[in-house]
């Protein structure tokens, strides 16, 4: 199995290393043509509004928009669940409607509002670290959302179909149960 990271911007080193921890060969995917060669991408986070415009520029969206219909699964973690979702507020933004959410943009403020906290999922017993970044918050979900990890009552991963996202940064913790829940969706057919 190959992974994808997508390295426009943010994190996507971070991704990288933990998949390297995991023993899954990946790649840093730059031009929409890379995507032939993955089994599974990972949209990082970073800023949505530069995500959208090296989208638009090198032709990334529709290739993206393919992936799950061909069994190929996506994770989009923070501002990568944001462009992953299916409406976005505050302010309203574009996507690529893959998931049937509605989210609200930096809605634990600031940088400086960055916090690490711990909350519930159901991949396992023991509570789950999560660094919250000018995080997102889910306001709705759709009915074929299911919630994985929840924080302060609120949800924090979801899965819909081939489509994992998360509004913090699991990558940013030693915690491998979100990336390993990723490749198994990897690993399914169809």
């Amino acid at each position: 199995m190959k992974v994808g990271v997508l390295a426009i911007q943010g994190d996507f080193e971070a991704h990288a290393q933990m998949l390297a921890g995991l023993r899954v060969e990946r790649i840093y995917v730059k031009r929409p043509g890379e995507l032939s060669e993955v089994d599974a991408l990972i949209l990082p986070g970073g800023e949505t509004t530069t995500h959208l415009k090296f989208f638009q520029d090198e032709g990334f969206a529709q290739a993206i928009r393919h992936l799950p219909e061909q069994g190929r699964p996506l994770f989009g973690t923070c501002a990568g669940a944001i462009l992953l979702a299916k409406e976005v507020r505050a302010p309203y933004q574009q996507a690529l409607d893959l998931v049937d959410i509605t989210i609200e943009r930096n809605a634990y403020g600031r940088q400086l509002a960055s916090v690490i906290r711990h909350g519930s999922c159901v991949l396992k017993n023991d509570p789950l670290e999560m660094v919250f970044i000018r995080a997102p918050i889910i306001r709705r979900l759709g009915p074929r959302v299911k919630v994985l990890a929840e924080c302060d009552g609120l949800p924090v991963a979801v899965v819909e179909g081939k489509c994992l996202l998360t509004t913090f940064h699991p990558e940013l913790t030693s915690d491998t149960t979100l990336h390993r829940y990723f490749l198994e969706l990897a690993r399914e057919t169809g």
